[in-house]
């Protein structure tokens, strides 16, 4: 009882702080984070343990399928550069520089100190969605920050699980190395299949609510089989949401409306859950210490959050300047350095690290300390880049980047002319007497039908990019919705 009612008050304190975030632009995981650390200092609040291999797949699965989902696999072929170095350079060299300040300052095992740099070497860019939807941001660097948070997960999270299980001694360091050539390319073969199945077994299923049910089922199914299989899990479920999305045009608009609002009520409630039992991690490990072991554990986390400030600041803006050449060898504009700024800047640390400090085993190698400093990197980073992020995208003043505004006009140009089309076939088109009474909405739905045909050329020629279409096939799916007189918009239970 405890537990629900603590879970109650933090859905209370987050609606309540959402509204002040919205309103101030505050990242809304900082607000969270507060609430949290709050909740968990309530005197009823519930002294509870998350069993370890649950944490992971139980916040994280979902979180990933609906970023990637939104994600255009375009996008990692544009900017695949920016993306490498963040992905796979940035992680590594973050990861490296914590675990040595874990074993020179704490004393920590190599193998345990190399799972705390994963743990807080993936930064989150849901924590900075509401600055990256800014029209003031530009859009290639949103676009790259949503990238580098999607596919750093796996990188670390590959790391953090090959640390847990040398540490302790659950294998050798050689063969679990050697499992990283299959485990990369296998996730992702897993998650194009598993996508695929999904796509045809959801078919039967359309408008129930089994069908959204299923969806979670297919998610939580791939996690898991790909870590029995010692596969990527994550780039698995990144390959499943990608190749679904290819097909999601299959499904009827009023599944995709459901399946859109179902996700991100999900997907926000294991945020605000994740938020609160690491809160409540965090307070059973401090009540636990002395007050000279408390003072050095918050004292080894503030220097861990320092390194990975300092580290990502140095790291993003090196690589601004040095890839500057290859950019001009290909004629092609660089990153600027407001841009540098910014995405060095955007290291919140948030979903990923929370889920993998909870999921360290009961007796990990100084399990508590890693825990709190993970709290303190996540925290502080939701604090100190999270309430700065809006003032320094306003004080950098980037130009308005109209290239989406362009798209979306030319799309609307495009798309009326479709739905003209439409019109001028429905009237040469005789209509039998049993058409009369819905003619209206039957010429309606095939306007709209002729312009989801338009649209989806559109992004087959690269004229719009993913975010631009998936905008315009809500619209579209909202008009023939509310076109489809007669039908129920509600889902059945069968």
């Amino acid at each position: 009882m405890a537990l629900f009612e603590s879970v109650l008050t933090l859905l209370l304190l987050a609606i309540l702080l959402l509204q002040i975030s919205r309103r101030l632009a505050i990242p809304y995981p900082t607000m969270l984070a507060a609430a949290g650390l709050g909740v968990a200092a309530l005197p009823w609040a519930p002294a509870i343990a998350l069993d370890p291999h649950l944490a992971l797949v139980l916040f994280i699965a979902p979180a990933i399928l609906d970023a990637a989902f939104d994600f255009p696999i375009d996008a990692i072929r544009r900017y695949w550069m920016p993306l490498l170095f963040l992905v796979v350079v940035a992680v590594l060299v973050t990861t490296a520089a914590v675990a040595w300040v874990g074993v020179v300052l704490a004393g920590l095992p190599v193998a345990a100190a190399v799972v705390l740099g994963a743990i807080v070497s993936p930064p989150d860019a849901a924590a900075a969605a509401a600055m990256l939807n800014r029209p003031s941001m530009p859009r290639s660097t949103a676009m790259v920050l949503r990238g580098e948070s999607l596919l750093n997960d796996a990188v670390a999270l590959l790391i953090f699980s090959i640390g847990v299980r040398i540490a302790m001694a659950e294998a050798s360091p050689m063969p679990v190395l050697s499992q990283l050539a299959l485990a990369i390319p296998g996730g992702i073969l897993l998650g194009v299949v598993s996508g695929r199945l999904a796509t045809l077994m959801i078919r039967p299923l359309a408008g129930t609510l089994g069908g959204i049910v299923f969806q979670f089922v297919a998610t939580y199914s791939t996690w898991l089989i790909a870590e029995r299989l010692g596969l990527s899990a994550i780039l698995a479920v990144v390959a499943t949401a990608m190749t679904a999305a290819h097909y999601s045009h299959e499904l009827a608009p009023r599944d995709r409306l459901h399946t859109n609002s179902v996700w991100s009520l999900v997907v926000f409630l294991l945020n605000v859950l994740a938020f609160l039992f690491i809160g409540l991690e965090a307070r059973a490990i401090v009540s636990g210490l002395d007050a000279a072991a408390l003072r050095h554990a918050l004292g080894f986390g503030l220097i861990v959050l320092a390194v990975v400030i300092v580290v990502r600041i140095v790291l993003v803006m090196v690589y601004n300047r040095a890839i500057q050449p290859a950019y001009r060898h290909f004629k092609q504009t660089g990153p600027s350095v407001k841009q540098g700024i910014v995405a060095s800047w955007c290291g919140m640390r948030g979903m990923v690290t929370l889920a993998a400090a909870l999921a360290l085993p009961e007796k990990f190698p100084q399990r508590d300390l890693i825990v709190l400093s993970a709290f303190t990197v996540v925290l502080g980073t939701l604090i100190v880049q999270g309430l700065t992020l809006g003032p320094l995208v306003r004080l950098l003043k980037f130009p308005p980047d109209v290239s989406r505004d362009d798209e979306v006009t030319h799309a609307r140009t495009v798309l009326a002319a479709a739905s003209r089309d439409a019109g001028d076939d429905a009237k040469t088109a005789p209509l039998t007497e049993d058409d009369q009474p819905e003619s209206i909405p039957k010429r309606g739905l095939a306007a709209l039908r002729r312009q989801r045909a338009a649209l989806d050329g559109l992004r087959r020629e690269g004229r719009i990019q993913d975010d631009t279409f998936r905008a315009l096939q809500q619209e579209i799916d909202l008009e023939e919705v509310a076109a489809m007189r007669g039908q129920s918009f509600d889902l059945v239970d069968t």
